[in-house]
């Protein structure tokens, strides 16, 4: 979620306690345990632990069987500096009341990974001073909570500064390194044709340093999207994306893609409903994705009244649900096995061979549609466009329409 994503209020630590949580070790303990499966990190929906009236975790687990939750989110201070805070106001040095959450969730079985970033604030990758600074920063929050999983929200702004990128993206790459096993996911705004041009400068950026996270996944909403069918093309354009950015075939682009959603009405106005969530979730598991999550529990329960008078809430969904009915849909995912072995990719059948369109002209103007050949392919302009040679940038205005 964006807006509701933004910066914990100053005396947010006190919801704690209308939110029924108890401490149960000491405070500068991580109380690290076992690390859980894999899938269950990537089934770990996201939860505000100090805003949003944060629900009891013990609860939750208790009515749906969930065992992993993705705490949000880990910000540089707001008065500036290179130190993990989260919301940009509570030090994690100090903290006491998210490992109290951490605590609770792990003497019942659990774990969580943590959410650095997200919509809203100062992120570390804008205040520290290069990426060996920045994963410095994050192994803090690792070491203190013991962290398995660690998830990097690269939205904007900060996505639109190459530099910040430039140091998460690093910081990530270092981190992966240092703390082998620690499951690292990716995440980034979604749109109709997977992701945006920043989004795919990110992964530009990330083919560029060689960094591999066990996923990268988009955010399918508060784009136009009207539902399931919509996301899912999505999914499908981003696969495609990862396809063509890192040479993936189309199963291991899968296998390394995740979906975030978002539960009931979106800060633009469309609706998520549980249908919606189980046609994704289908497609997930039927396609081996990586991934499946969504923001936030803080919102999986039903406004009073239920529309919540046509508003977007950081509390509630604003459609007609039982609590919890949002993350049972995280349990199936974690339940699904994934393949034992890579699934054989459907083959990509030959093109027929077709003439060749009118050679390209560096004096043209080409306006969208208009075909053009070069090296032996045709092209198809995506927009106006004048002596700018096919192929010549990944993301410039022709489309490759095959071998002529």
């Amino acid at each position: 979620m964006r807006p509701l994503r933004a910066c914990l209020g100053a005396a947010a630590a006190v919801t704690l306690a209308a939110a029924g949580t108890t401490a149960l070790i000491a405070s500068d303990a991580s109380g690290a345990t076992t690390a859980l499966s894999n899938r269950w990190y990537a089934a770990a929906p996201y939860l505000m632990p100090l805003d949003n009236n944060p629900p009891n975790a013990a609860t939750i687990m208790d009515a749906t069987g969930l065992k992993a939750f993705q705490l949000a989110f880990v910000l540089a201070p707001n008065d500036g500096g290179c130190s993990p805070t989260w919301g940009g106001t509570a030090a994690v040095s100090s903290d006491t009341a998210v490992q109290s959450v951490i605590n609770t969730i792990r003497a019942k079985g659990g774990d969580v990974s943590v959410s650095i970033g997200g919509y809203g604030g100062t992120k570390l990758g804008q205040t520290c001073a290069d990426a060996a600074s920045t994963a410095a920063a994050y192994q803090q929050v690792i070491t203190k909570y013991g962290l398995h999983a660690i998830d990097f929200d690269l939205e904007e702004p900060e996505y639109e500064n190459t530099a910040a990128i430039k140091n998460e993206i690093g910081a990530a790459k270092i981190l992966q390194q240092n703390n082998p096993g620690l499951y690292v996911s990716v995440t980034t705004a979604g749109t109709a044709d997977g992701t945006g041009w920043f989004g795919k400068q990110m992964l530009l950026e990330a083919k560029s340093q060689g960094f591999t996270p066990n996923n990268f996944s988009i955010m399918p909403f508060d784009g136009g999207f009207g539902g399931a069918a919509a996301q899912t093309s999505a999914l499908t354009n981003f696969n495609s994306i990862l396809q063509s950015t890192f040479g993936w075939d189309q199963a291991t682009a899968y296998a390394h893609e995740g979906f975030s959603g978002m539960n009931g009405r979106s800060d633009t106005g469309e609706y998520f409903t549980q249908a919606d969530f189980q046609t994704v979730l289908d497609y997930a598991t039927s396609h081996a994705m990586d991934r499946f999550t969504f923001w936030s529990l803080n919102r999986d329960r039903q406004c009073t009244p239920a529309d919540n008078n046509g508003t977007t809430s950081g509390t509630c969904s604003s459609v007609a649900q039982s609590d919890w009915d949002f993350a049972k849909y995280s349990v199936k995912f974690a339940g699904v096995t994934p393949p034992t072995t890579t699934p054989t990719p459907t083959p990509t059948p030959t093109p027929t061979p077709t003439s060749c369109k009118t050679a390209w002209s560096s004096t043209a103007v080409y306006t969208a549609g208009n075909e053009v050949s070069y090296n032996s392919h045709n092209w198809k302009a995506k927009w106006w466009t004048q002596n700018e040679v096919p192929g010549a940038s990944e993301w410039g205005p022709w489309q490759d329409e095959g071998a002529c």
